[in-house]
């Protein structure tokens, strides 16, 4: 016994993953035929245990257990699984047969009529050809059991699955009390199986095979008018311990040796940790979920070590200067950055599989019971983890970002024009692109149903919607600025003001009670310290701005207008209104003006004397001349006043 090779052989994951990677998941059973038939061609010429060649057809000696592997087992189960899935088919067929037999009229309803209950017949002789390749397989996998050459645990596998198509076979026949015995010995089985498993992922197999009979209970229950028919659990209770030793040989004994196989041999590296949303747990019922939420599950282990050697690298230390701190800071900071990647890339892996589990069951037509979560709740918290990740990612590049430039800041806080630092013109504008992504993010969030559903998570991330907007005007705002382009760069300040404004308000009744700030991870932490913070800076800023913008063209819209010279205001009105002494001014300015020097002309002919007399008189009475004079008041009345009003008239 010793010399003969252990033979492992899981029947159920095999036809799980099978079924799911060719078709079934779809319910086209067309395709999983075609690949069985392919299959089991392939695994015939491997074994070397052909029909034959052309028209010569050759019997097949009877297989012998002491040659016998792990590929003769999967030839009769894929033969199991052919004949099951052409007898699906075919009962497919009738019923749409059945469905046109009941619209059409006169010989077209006799013939589909005809045609359905041929299909039909078809159907069962297939379901019990593939009850014949699996009691095969069952007799060949109790004799290997006996050898000691099976475990335990395939042998269960083995007689769940051979028991399930019984079932399914006696209730096709309407036998629902056998039917019924057979799928509730078989749910015993999987509970059993579900509850010795080693992995998290042989456990969501063993369940998603009992929730997959679960309604065939329910509906053999229902049609026997048994109380409480709905309630699966109690039905299998009552009647898988008085029929499974009958149904199963020495089915005791195989469950006792399942639980001793499974003893001391759980792994912890393949066991998922218990997934929380609002203190339930989250069920995972899916094996291809357990594997993708496994990798998640990996990925924030890494994250968290990040994290720690992050903490624990920053540390202050005595003899470190500044520079060499913040430097470290930076390279921590941008270690952190890529140590997403990993769970980013796992998280999206599992929601691409949660929703094609959601388009399965749309295409099924299955729901789940009420006040359950399913696969639907699944992929929700799925996505809701995905995006609070991406956005935790983005919050800490914008941090880095914002590194170098809080140092130079530092650096130039003794001096007077500390916010006149150079600025990279890229980085406020990658910081808004940051902030553009951080507003999708949350904004798909915010339409998920399970925080739609909880009133306080939804106010938690509307608070965060509008302090991410206020946020991004503020940047938007900074960008705005050097380009001299002030109008646009106030008018986004008093934006940002207002979105703070709507963030306080429904941030300062739930600051205690915030589910993203208590959860875990606290993926974007929100408290009103921050929005003092950022309200102080917007009006420091908005000041600056407005100053900047006066001495820029004297809070002018127009851009041309700072290109000409304009005499300020306050001389403007002093010439047009004030005759000013300008000797006087210049002399207590202490810039005297110079005494004109007397110098002796030489004669010149009395009619030029005169002309020159005449000009000078002219200039002296054109500035003597008021330069805005008062206009006269003249009394005028009648009608001629009034049409005068109207028409601009004097």
């Amino acid at each position: 016994m010793s010399g003969k090779p252990k033979v492992h052989f899981q029947a159920l994951q095999i036809a799980n993953e099978q079924r799911n990677a060719y078709g079934l998941r779809y319910n086209d059973y067309e395709r999983y035929r075609k690949h069985c038939y392919n299959r089991t061609h392939r695994l015939r010429s491997t074994l070397k245990m052909t029909y034959g060649r052309g028209r010569e057809f050759k019997k097949l000696p009877p297989i012998n257990l002491d040659n016998i592997k792990d590929g003769h087992l999967q030839l009769l189960l894929f033969e199991t699984e052919r004949a099951w899935a052409h007898s699906q088919e075919l009962h497919q067929e009738s019923l749409k047969l059945a469905a046109t037999a009941k619209t059409a009229k006169g010989a077209a309803a006799e013939d589909a009529q005809k045609k359905s209950s041929s299909s039909r017949k078809h159907a069962g002789r297939r379901m019990r050809r593939s009850i014949h390749w699996a009691t095969q397989l069952l007799s060949h996998c109790q004799a290997l059991y006996a050898q000691g050459r099976l475990s335990a645990e395939d042998l269960a596998q083995v007689t769940t699955y051979t028991l399930i198509l019984n079932g399914r076979l006696l209730r096709q026949r309407y036998d629902f009390e056998d039917a019924l015995i057979q799928l509730c010995v078989a749910r015993n089985m999987l509970d059993a199986l579900a509850g010795a498993a080693t992995t998290s992922r042989e456990q969501a197999l063993a369940i998603a095979f009992a929730d997959e009979i679960g309604p065939e209970i329910r509906h053999c229950a229902h049609e026997l008018r048994r109380e409480k028919a709905y309630d699966v659990d109690a039905v299998v209770a009552e009647v898988a311990p008085r029929h499974r030793n009958a149904l199963v040989q020495d089915c005791d004994a195989i469950l006792s040796q399942l639980g001793k196989e499974s003893g001391g041999a759980a792994e912890e590296r393949g066991k998922l940790k218990e997934l929380l949303w609002e203190g339930e747990p989250v069920p995972i019922r899916n094996p291809e979920l357990v594997d993708v939420l496994l990798k998640v599950q990996d990925a924030e282990e890494k994250l968290t070590q990040a994290k720690k050697a992050e903490e624990k690298g920053s540390d202050p230390q005595a003899a470190d200067a500044e520079k060499g701190k913040s430097a470290r800071g930076a390279r921590a900071k941008r270690g952190g950055v890529a140590s997403y990647d990993a769970i980013l890339l796992a998280l999206s892996e599992a929601e691409d599989v949660s929703r094609k589990l959601v388009e399965a069951q749309k295409m099924s037509g299955t729901t789940a019971a009420a006040g359950t979560r399913d696969v639907h709740f699944v992929h929700a918290y799925i996505v809701y983890q995905l995006l609070s990740r991406r956005v935790q990612r983005d919050i800490l590049l914008m941090s880095t970002l914002l590194h170098q430039l809080q140092a130079a800041q530092k650096s130039h806080s003794g001096h007077s024009k500390a916010r006149k630092v150079q600025v990279d013109v890229r980085l406020y504008p990658a910081i808004v692109k940051l902030l553009d992504s951080v507003l999708q993010s949350l904004e798909q969030m915010r339409t998920l149903t399970i925080v739609d559903e909880s009133p306080d998570l939804a106010s938690a991330v509307d608070a965060r919607l509008a302090f991410t907007k206020a946020r991004r005007c503020y940047y938007l705002a900074l960008c705005y600025a050097p380009l001299k382009k002030y109008a646009e760069t106030l008018s986004l300040t008093q934006h940002a003001s207002i979105h703070l404004r709507e963030c306080r308000s429904m941030l300062e009744g739930m600051i205690e009670t915030d589910p993203i700030n208590n959860g875990n991870p606290a993926f974007y932490p929100l408290t009103l310290a921050d929005l003092d913070k950022l309200n102080e800076e917007l009006a420091l800023d908005s000041t600056a701005f407005k100053n900047d913008w006066f001495a820029y063209n004297g809070g002018a819209l127009d851009a041309e207008s700072s290109k000409t010279y304009k005499k300020p205001l306050f001389f403007d009105i002093a010439l047009n209104y004030i005759n000013l002494d300008m000797d006087r001014l210049q002399e207590r300015a202490g810039k005297a003006p110079a005494p004109a020097q007397v110098t002796v002309a030489a004669p010149v002919p009395q009619q030029a004397v005169e002309k020159k007399s005449a000009t000078s008189r002219a200039k002296v009475e054109e500035i003597e001349r008021a330069a805005t004079p008062e206009p006269s008041a003249q009394a005028r009345g009648g009608l001629s006043s009034l049409l005068g009003g109207w028409w601009g008239r004097r």
